[in-house]
């Protein structure tokens, strides 16, 4: 266990925590879905990684949208620690955000479906927190793998920007970038709400449509 000060403000390469060499164990197998967390997946299914907070919350709105998704799995990315444990993560000393994969069939299921989910189902304008969550783990990230998904996301945030400008919010603090290295969370948060339905779930949108 480690007992660091919990810290919003971001390390930097020098000052991270070091971690270790080695995938730390998760889950094999997605809880609904059957299937390989890790892959390899099937040709023609894509993936993006999403940060809106506590990933247990943000995880289960996108394996709610059904047709389409292959997986979901939770993990950490935009810092500096390799393969980084939750407790490290939690001090804000390795620069990572609480992210969930979601590799998808676009054919089923447009990419522009899952960034309205994103949009809509956090608030984007909090900086390094989430409601009452803080600290830079739960900053809003945007990570994609094609430059078609970046693309579309960068317009995406540029048009949501200018509709929550107009209900009286800030602006984005969403980090929106091709993706960085993810490292995979301990088992016990995969498919975290299907083990422990009533488990915390802190997610709360603007109640500002994309549409």
């Amino acid at each position: 266990m480690f007992h660091f000060r919990k810290t919003s403000e971001m390390p930097n390469a020098a000052t991270a925590l070091k971690g270790r060499s080695s995938p730390i164990p998760t889950a094999e197998v997605h809880e609904i879905f059957g299937r390989s967390l890790k892959g390899p997946y099937p040709q023609g299914v894509e993936t993006a990684y999403f940060g809106m907070g506590c990933f247990w919350g943000a995880e289960r709105k996108f394996w709610q949208l059904g047709s389409g998704i292959w997986v979901t799995a939770v993990g950490y990315g935009g810092g500096f620690t390799p393969n980084a444990t939750y407790d490290e993560v939690s001090t804000g000393k390795t620069g990572h955000t609480e992210l969930v994969l979601v590799a998808y069939d676009p054919k089923e299921l447009p990419f522009k479906d899952l960034l309205a989910t994103f949009w809509e189902s956090h608030d984007p304008t909090q900086g390094m927190r989430q409601g009452n969550d803080t600290g830079s783990q739960y900053r809003s990230a945007l990570y994609c793998t094609t430059e078609a998904q970046l693309a579309e996301a960068l317009a995406a945030r540029d048009a949501y920007n200018a509709k929550l400008k107009s209900r009286g919010f800030g602006a984005i603090t969403t980090e929106v970038s091709m993706a960085p290295e993810f490292y995979f969370a301990e088992e016990y948060h995969q498919q975290y709400l299907i083990k422990v339905p009533h488990g915390y779930c802190g997610l709360k949108g603007t109640g500002v449509s994309c549409s």
